[in-house]
C-alpha cells in the first residue's frame, strides 16, 4: 500500500530504517549503560528519529551511500551522548521537564570578550560574582577557540573547536568554569562557527596537501568558470576587503569559496561527512557544559547556483537536523540563531524544532533609529508585524554587542510610512558617526559605501546615546539626558518579551576606546571602537549614585529586579499598541491576572498622552509607576518627562479588554 502523502512516506521509511539500525547501536552501546537510562535514550531516539530521518533524506538522500551516512551521524549522537557527564544528563532530565525555561522573567543575559572582561578564564571565575550582582543567569563568552595569530575576524576564524586560545586558557578549565557558573543558576553560551573553518584548521591543512577526502570538506574549483557563474548573482559580505566570494590558493591551484574573509573557508555542506564531523564538535561543545549555541552566520551554510546563496531552504534543514540530533543526545542544550539578514527572514529561522532563541537585529536597529529621529513610527509599524514568534521561542533582545549595528529593517516598512529607505539609513549615518549638525552621537562608520553614503554604525552604547560628546564638553543637562537615554533603550529589552542580553561595559556607561588604532592587527577595523577592555576602575564606582557609572548601573539595577520581580514579564504575552503621540513607544506585557503598560518617551521633550486614550486602553484615571515608585493621577492626561520610561500597573479589567 502506498502512502497517501509526503509525510506519511517519510514516516514508513523512518520506522523501518530505525529498526535496521538499532540493532547496531544495541550491540555498541546497550551494555555499556544501565537498562533504564538506555531506555531514556531510545525514546528520545523514536520521538526525534522521524523528523531526522526527513531532513537528512532531503539532503542527501540522492546519494547512494545515504545509508551509511545515517548509521554513521546516529553512531555519532549516541557516542556523544554515553560519553555524556551524569551531571549534564540530570541536567538534560530537568529542562525535559520545563523546556521553556529560557521564557521565565528571571532571565538576564551578558557577554562579553574573556580578555577584555578578565583576562582569561581563571580571571573571569573570580569575576563571577559582578555576574551575579548583576542578576545574571545566561553568559555569552566571544569565540574563545585556537585561533590563527593576527587576522582571525575577532575569533571566528576557528583552527579547532576542541582547543582553546592558550592565552584564554585550556578546555579542561572551560570544563571547570561551566561547572561553577551552572553551580551558580549562569548558563554558557559559545559561539559555534560552523559555516566556515580558517585555513590553519587541521582539515584545511590536509586539504591544502593534497589530500582529496579533505579539499571536499570545502568548496574548491579548479578555474574560475564556476565562481564566475556563482558571483553573477551573490553579493560580497565584505568589498572593501576583497572582491567577491572566492580567494585563489596557488599552492592548490584552486579557488575556495571564502565569503567573509579570505582566510574563512566556507565548509561543503553537500557531503554528508561534513555534517557527521560538525555534529561531533557540536556534541563535544555540549559536553562540555555549553548550554546554547549561537549558531553563526546561518543564513550562509548552503549555496546554489542562480541564487544569493543566502537563507536557502536547506540552511532550514541542515538546522532541524542538528536540532533533532541534540534533542536526542544533550537536549539540555538549545540553539540561537544569528542572522543579520531581512527581518522576515530572520524570524523564518526561529522554532522549537530550529533555533529556539533568536537574535532581534531589528529591534536593537529600531531602538536606535527611534533615538535619532525622536519618532516610534517606524519601531511600533515594525514590532506590530514581525515581534511574534512561535510559541516556546525567544527573542534574544540586546541594545549593542561586538559587532557593528547594521541598519537592518524592512525597506517595505519604511516605504509604508512615505520615507525613502535609502535616503532615511544615510541618514541614520550621519546621525550616528557625528557627521549631523546638532547631533548627540559619536560612532565610527563601519564598511562604508561612498557611493550610496550607507554603513554599519560602530561605537559603545554610552558614546552612541551622547554621553561621550556631553563629558567632554561638561555639560551636565546632556550628560543626564544621555543617561536617561541609555536607561531608555535598556528598558525597553528588558521589558519587551525575551532574554534581554546586556553587552558587559554598557552597564557602566564605558565610552568608545580610541586607542585601538595603536594595534596594528585591528587597524581598519571600526568595531574595535566599542571592545574595550572592562574598565574595572569604572566599576567601582557603581554603588556611588553621585558619579555617571553609578547613576547608569544603579538605574540599571532597578530595572532588572523589576523585571525580574513581576509576574507580569514571566512568559507573558506582549500586545504593541497605538500611544495616539508618535514620540512615546507602548506595548501591554500580560501573564494571566498580571499586567502592565510600559511606555518610552523617544524625545528629549516632555510628552502628553491624552487621559481618554488611557482609559481607553483600559487604565484607570490613577495607575502606579513601578519605575518611579509613585502613584500617578492621570485624569486628563499623563504627562512624561524627557526620555521617560515608565512601567504603569493596572487591574485586567475584563478579557479582550487590552
Amino acid at each position: 500500500m502506498f502512502p497517501t502523502n509526503e509525510t506519511d512516506w517519510y514516516r514508513q521509511q523512518a520506522t523501518a530504517s530505525l529498526k535496521r539500525l538499532l540493532p547496531r547501536l544495541e550491540a555498541r552501546f546497550a551494555t555499556q549503560v544501565e537498562p533504564d537510562e538506555w531506555q531514556g535514550y531510545l525514546q528520545r531516539l523514536r520521538e526525534h528519529f522521524p523528523r531526522l530521518f526527513a531532513c537528512l533524506y532531503q539532503l542527501y538522500g540522492r546519494q547512494y551511500d545515504f545509508f551509511y551516512h545515517l548509521d554513521s551521524i546516529l553512531g555519532s549522537a549516541t557516542e556523544a551522548w554515553h560519553a555524556r557527564p551524569a551531571e549534564l544528563k540530570a541536567l538534560d532530565a530537568l529542562r525535559e521537564t520545563d523546556p521553556h525555561w529560557h521564557q521565565s522573567q528571571r532571565m538576564l543575559g551578558a557577554m562579553c570578550y574573556v580578555d577584555r572582561y578578565a583576562e582569561d578564564l581563571q580571571g573571569l571565575r573570580e569575576r563571577i560574582p559582578y555576574l551575579l550582582e548583576l542578576g545574571v543567569n545566561y553568559l555569552h563568552l566571544m569565540p574563545l577557540y585556537q585561533v590563527p595569530e593576527g587576522d582571525n575576524d575577532g575569533g571566528y576564524a576557528v583552527s579547532s573547536y576542541r582547543e582553546l586560545n592558550p592565552r584564554l586558557g585550556t578546555m579542561a578549565e572551560l570544563e571547570e568554569l561551566t561547572s561553577e557558573l551552572r553551580h551558580h543558576g549562569i548558563s554558557l553560551c559559545l559561539d559555534f562557527v560552523f559555516n566556515h573553518t580558517s585555513d590553519e584548521h587541521d582539515w584545511a591543512r590536509r586539504a591544502l596537501a593534497g589530500d582529496a577526502e579533505y579539499q571536499a570538506y570545502y568548496r574548491m574549483f579548479p578555474d574560475r568558470s564556476q565562481p564566475d557563474a556563482y558571483e553573477r548573482t551573490l553579493v560580497p559580505v565584505f568589498p572593501d576587503e576583497h572582491p567577491g566570494s572566492f580567494t585563489y590558493r596557488n599552492r592548490l591551484k584552486k579557488w575556495v569559496w571564502t565569503s567573509f574573509h579570505n582566510y574563512q573557508w566556507d565548509l561543503n555542506y553537500e557531503n554528508p561527512v561534513v555534517f557527521n564531523r560538525m555534529l561531533e564538535e557540536m556534541l563535544f561543545l555540549a559536553n562540555q557544559g555549553v548550554e546554547i549555541l549561537r549558531m553563526d552566520a546561518v543564513a550562509f551554510i548552503w549555496k546554489r547556483l542562480g541564487t544569493g546563496s543566502q537563507n536557502l531552504p536547506e540552511a532550514h534543514i541542515i538546522l532541524q537536523a542538528f536540532n533533532a540530533l541534540v534533542r536526542i543526545a544533550a537536549p539540555a542544550m538549545l540553539f540561537k540563531s544569528e542572522a543579520i539578514v531581512h527581518p522576515d527572514e530572520v524570524r523564518k529561522y526561529i522554532s522549537e524544532e530550529e533555533c529556539q532563541l533568536s537574535y532581534n537585529p531589528q529591534l536593537m536597529a529600531l531602538l536606535w533609529n527611534s533615538l535619532a529621529t525622536r519618532k516610534v513610527r517606524i519601531l511600533r509599524h515594525a514590532m506590530e508585524k514581525r515581534f511574534a514568534i512561535p510559541a516556546g521561542c525567544s527573542w534574544v533582545n540586546y541594545v549593542r554587542c561586538h559587532d557593528d549595528i547594521g541598519f537592518a529593517f524592512s525597506n517595505d516598512d519604511v516605504s509604508e510610512l512615505g520615507l525613502d529607505p535609502v535616503a532615511h539609513r544615510r541618514f541614520l549615518t550621519e546621525f550616528y558617526t557625528g557627521r549631523f549638525p546638532g547631533g548627540f552621537a559619536r560612532g565610527l562608520p563601519f564598511q562604508e559605501d561612498k557611493a550610496t553614503g550607507e554603513a554599519r554604525i560602530s561605537g559603545s552604547c554610552a558614546s552612541l546615546a551622547g554621553l561621550e560628546r556631553a563629558l567632554e564638553e561638561g555639560d551636565e543637562q546632556e550628560i543626564e539626558l544621555s543617561v536617561r537615554r541609555i536607561h531608555l533603550l535598556h528598558g525597553v529589552i528588558l521589558t519587551m518579551g525575551g532574554i534581554p542580553l546586556l553587552y558587559l561595559g554598557d552597564e557602566i556607561g564605558m565610552l568608545n576606546d580610541h586607542g585601538y588604532e595603536q594595534d596594528t592587527d585591528k587597524i581598519g577595523d571600526t568595531r574595535w571602537l566599542h571592545r574595550a577592555r572592562f574598565d574595572w576602575d569604572r566599576a567601582e564606582q557603581r554603588r556611588d549614585a553621585e558619579t555617571v557609572p553609578g547613576r547608569i548601573h544603579q538605574g540599571l539595577l532597578r530595572l532588572i529586579r523589576l523585571r525580574q520581580q513581576n509576574p507580569a514579564f514571566d512568559r507573558g504575552d506582549t500586545e504593541i499598541v497605538a500611544t495616539g503621540n508618535d514620540h512615546v513607544f507602548g506595548y501591554f506585557r500580560t501573564n494571566g491576572d498580571h499586567s502592565v503598560l510600559v511606555l518610552a518617551n523617544f524625545s528629549e521633550r516632555p510628552q502628553t498622552l491624552e487621559g481618554r486614550r488611557l482609559r481607553m486602553l483600559g487604565l484607570r484615571k490613577s495607575v502606579v509607576d513601578l519605575v518611579a515608585g509613585r502613584t500617578i493621577v492621570a485624569t486628563h492626561a499623563l504627562e512624561l518627562e524627557p526620555y521617560a520610561f515608565m512601567i504603569l500597573s493596572r487591574p485586567l479589567v475584563s478579557p479582550g479588554s487590552i
